[in-house]
């Protein structure tokens, strides 16, 4: 199935929020591809790590956009980067793609924090944008009302993902799409993002 899906995650069993102001840097942190599975869905995550290592690689970290010759190595999807000092009201994380690519089968091999922020997944076949949250290692109901399917085929994209304190809102070139209301509570501990798919990110901030 082709689609994409953005993953806020959190690996303790408390909560997350996001806020909706200040795009910020997120530094590489490590591969996470075998090469041996293709996946048709874009995944974004935010998660709790136990050490505080957040500086970032190119030691800005103000940075949105990167260097143009630090771009292939900073946004090579899979990707894994920290965000510094964690997810606060005033954040935002903006995910800009390049193009949608013809996808593989879909196969996550890491299975998932216990806790999920926000999964969006965007089916196409079904023109549908979903959103759930995992809590305490169950999945919640998918939530599909939208007034419209933001996507097209071989069309680049921006998704904006803001936060306020009871919610998420959810923007897609530029208009704001749906809220999601926060299943899980604390900003702290989100201070990782993942990127998973089969697609070019130009921008992450």
């Amino acid at each position: 199935m082709r689609g994409h899906t953005v993953h806020l995650l959190n690996n303790r069993s408390a909560a997350s929020c996001l806020s909706s102001a200040r795009p910020v840097y997120i530094p590489p942190d490590r591969a996470i591809n075998d090469g041996l599975h293709p996946v048709c869905f874009l995944s974004l995550v935010l998660k709790n790590v136990e050490d505080d290592h957040l500086n970032d690689s190119l030691g800005n970290p103000g940075l949105i956009s990167p260097d143009k010759e630090d771009l292939s190595r900073l946004l090579t999807v899979p990707f894994s980067g920290r965000i510094r000092g964690g997810m606060r009201p005033g954040k935002k994380i903006i995910v800009m793609d390049n193009s949608y690519l013809t996808c593989g089968r879909d196969s996550e091999k890491e299975e998932p924090p216990q806790d999920v922020a926000l999964k969006l997944t965007a089916r196409f076949g079904d023109r549908q944008f979903l959103r759930s949250a995992r809590v305490s290692g169950k999945w919640t109901e998918e939530e599909a009302s939208t007034a419209y399917f933001p996507f097209i085929p071989d069309q680049p994209f921006r998704i904006e993902i803001h936060c306020e304190h009871q919610r998420f809102r959810i923007f897609v070139d530029g208009h704001q799409l749906f809220d999601f209301y926060h299943k899980v509570k604390s900003l702290p501990s989100i201070d990782t993002v993942r990127i998973q798919g089969d697609l070019q990110i130009t921008k992450l901030g």
